[in-house]
């Protein structure tokens, strides 16, 4: 007998960043799409990696699409809940580190989800 599945973890969208998603090219948002359904699964997709420092427990999703790099942000550290906090267009060609205005963006957003979940979910 197979083993029940977990419970799917629900996605919550932080600011302005499901409109931020939005713009992006349609293949992006596939991409973005499957690995968060994989991290709402309790997964964690191959174009997915750990932010370091101040943002431990953040995870990247890297997507490439119009000559261009994806980066959306999400957490899954706060209860059974996917934040998904950011979501922009790596500027710089050089470089694999995450700009100090959106790490402060994420930072903020981070904490707005910690008020959030202490508000719909409790505690936990």
């Amino acid at each position: 007998m197979d083993k029940p599945s977990a419970p799917e973890r629900c996605a919550e969208f932080i600011g302005g960043t499901l409109d931020d998603l939005r713009r992006f090219p349609v293949e992006v948002r596939k991409l973005v799409g499957d690995a968060l359904r994989e991290a709402q699964r309790g997964g964690r997709h191959r174009n997915v990696k750990s932010l370091t420092g101040n943002l431990a427990g953040v995870l990247e999703i890297i997507a490439e699409g119009n000559n261009r790099t994806f980066r959306a942000v999400y957490t899954v550290k706060i209860g059974e809940v996917v934040y998904v906090l950011h979501a922009f267009v790596k500027k710089s060609k050089s470089g694999v580190s995450t700009p100090r205005s959106e790490t402060d963006l994420i930072l903020q957003r981070l904490k707005v989800a910690e008020k959030h979940y202490k508000e719909h979910y409790g505690d936990g």
